[in-house]
């Protein structure tokens, strides 16, 4: 399995981004697609995934009601999009699969290079 991240970028504060990982290796509908992030000092952070099917969600408390996760299994891509950004949401954006529906990083077996997110204030 590989993924390609991209999409990342400077933006200002209250702007948006969306976020592209695209899938290929394997069947892309068979695996749970998650994004993570992490900002230098800080632990890696559970942003967002999505089941196989596109139909469960499930958001870090951070990006509630901002961030929202979908994914084309015909175009074999999962996106992330992001709205009302902070400059809080600076960090490295990375993809990841994995077999089951959880947010904890250690279940994602397969991921990607990342993006780097940059918004300033």
């Amino acid at each position: 399995v590989q993924l390609q991240a991209s999409g990342g970028g400077l933006v200002q504060a209250g702007g948006s981004l969306r976020l592209s990982c695209v899938f290929s290796g394997r069947t892309i509908s068979d695996y749970v697609m998650g994004w993570f992030r992490q900002a230098p000092g800080k632990e890696r952070e559970f942003v967002a995934a999505l089941g196989r099917r596109g139909s469960r969600t499930a958001y870090g408390d951070s990006v509630k009601g901002r961030f929202t996760i979908s994914r084309d299994n015909a175009k074999n891509t999962v996106y992330l999009q992001m709205n009302s950004l902070e400059p809080e949401d600076t960090a490295v954006y990375r993809c990841a699969a994995a077999l089951s529906f959880l947010s904890d990083y250690r279940a994602y077996g397969y991921w990607g290079q990342g993006t780097l997110v940059t918004v300033s204030s």
